[in-house]
């Protein structure tokens, strides 16, 4: 097989006898390579536009309406759910903090696992995040269009025909808004990683400000007797909350995909993981004391927009104020689109540089900008599809196992990379290891029993499938297995 060019670190064809076979590990100078190569994206992003990326791809629909949701299960003790879901994500952030410094590429829990378990496993968590990241986009965006119709509705008396803002099987024909969301979010990307960052950057603190809208609100109009009782379902029904919470704290490891964008990785990005999650931590737990504070947890269970019924009910505030609760929710859905989009062009494009994805020379081509632009318009043309026509509530849970997938591999790969690779330059260390990836990674395999058996089995076909195509074609082509840099697993 011919030896390919030298872009992306001088990698040599490989082959199915490659140096390493299955399990061949991208060694320290193939990932600078990558990095400081003609294939390398532009260093232009910051700590602060990083710490934006973190909370602007976790604050979304989830703490407009997770509150209805999980309060049914704690009472006021979600509070106490919220802080316990952020202590869990906390063992997982730690982890993607000392991987993302030491290995400051893109492809986030992909190529962390290429460094520390190996080809075969890098393709299956990359795969799996390629689904996970276009579910997740598709079902978000989904969620915009509902709420700019009840906005337009309110504010102008607009109603708009669910024909053209709901896909077909929910009583809609095409979901234009939906679609029109992730087209624009599309041409956002083309025009650059600082141009994204930055429209990022004003979307979250527009959120966060109308957040802390909400709150002064429930500070002022605040009724403690809401408290009481604290726990009505003891603390089995605080942590059965806090399970069903974690899921609004997926997003920061977006922060992780910028590593090859970021202007100093191993500064900036710890700080954007772990600084966005703690911001979202302090955030939820404030709001969720403000709702409480202006409302009874029974008027906020079960609620559709649980904020904007408790502003509306306990502050005596006319309907305006639930059009800024709304305004809240399309701004912050839109700063998540943004966000894991843009970490999943970064993560397939470090696939189809490494080989692995058919065409992917061609796709991974740069456009004068430094962005892969031919990967941008593929995926905005398929999620907008997906999101126009596909209702996908039922796949929705496919994002929370591939998270949780990716998180478990990210814990254990800190592990494996201490052992095999003990001298690598570590700028952010996780503390106590192997206890606390040990941790997380449990915490991981937990709430991955609480989902569905349904889940399981897509998700199993989903890897089936993305097998067939790594043993039909990936291995072949695989630029880092044919590598004299490229080691097996220890």
């Amino acid at each position: 097989m011919a030896t390919a060019a030298g872009r992306g670190g001088g990698y040599a064809g490989g082959s199915s006898g490659g140096r390493g076979g299955l399990f061949a590990r991208k060694r320290g100078k193939l990932l600078k390579g990558d990095a400081e190569g003609q294939s390398g994206l532009r260093r232009a992003v910051g700590a602060t536009d990083l710490m934006a990326l973190g909370i602007g791809g976790t604050i979304g629909t989830g703490i407009f309406v997770i509150i209805g949701e999980a309060i049914n299960l704690s009472g006021p003790a979600i509070i106490l759910s919220f802080a316990l879901a952020g202590i869990t994500c906390v063992f997982s952030a730690l982890s993607y903090s000392e991987l993302a410094a030491a290995i400051p590429v893109s492809g986030s829990a992909y190529t962390y696992s290429y460094a520390t378990l190996g080809e075969l496993v890098a393709w299956v968590i990359g795969w799996d995040l390629i689904i996970e990241y276009g579910f997740s986009v598709s079902t978000i965006a989904v969620g915009w269009g509902g709420y700019l119709k009840d906005l337009l509705d309110s504010v102008f008396g607009l109603s708009l025909p669910t024909s053209i803002t709901a896909p077909p099987g929910q009583g809609g024909v095409v979901n234009l808004f939906a679609a029109g969301l992730v087209i624009a979010a599309m041409f956002l990307l083309l025009a650059g990683v600082r141009e994204s960052a930055r429209t990022n950057t004003v979307l979250v603190v527009t959120k966060l400000t109308i957040l802390a809208f909400f709150i002064v609100i429930g500070i002022t109009h605040f009724t403690g007797h809401h408290f009481t009782p604290f726990a009505p379902h003891g603390t089995g029904g605080t942590v059965d909350a806090a399970a069903l919470i974690f899921f609004a704290y997926i997003g920061f490891d977006a922060v992780s995909t910028t590593g090859e964008e970021a202007e100093r990785p191993q500064r900036d990005l710890p700080i954007g993981i772990i600084g966005s999650l703690a911001v979202v931590t302090v955030v939820y737990i404030l709001v969720a004391v403000a709702a409480i504070g202006l409302v009874p947890a029974s008027t906020l269970a079960g609620a559709d927009a649980p904020l904007t019924e408790a502003i509306r009910s306990g502050a005596g505030l006319g309907p305006w104020a639930g059009d800024i609760m709304s305004i809240g929710a399309l701004v912050a859905i839109t700063s998540v689109v943004l966000t894991i989009f843009y970490g999943q062009t970064r993560i397939f494009f470090s696939m189809c540089r490494d080989g692995l994805m058919p065409f992917g020379e061609k796709l991974s081509k740069l456009s004068p900008r430094k962005v892969p632009s031919r990967i941008i318009l593929m995926f905005g043309v398929l999620i907008a599809i997906m999101a126009a026509l596909i209702p996908l509530h039922e796949l929705a849970e496919l994002v929370n196992i591939g998270t949780l997938f990716a998180f478990l591999l990210v814990n254990i790969g800190v592990i494996v990379l201490r052992r095999t690779e003990p001298d690598m330059e570590r700028p952010f260390r996780v503390p106590l290891v192997p206890l606390f990836p040990l941790i997380g990674a449990g915490l991981c395999i937990y709430l991955m029993t609480k989902l569905q058996g349904a889940t399981w089995w897509r998700f199993g076909i989903w890897l089936v499938i993305g097998l067939v195509i790594y043993t039909l074609y990936g291995r072949f082509h695989s630029r880092v297995r044919g590598n004299e840099d490229a080691l097996p697993s220890r």
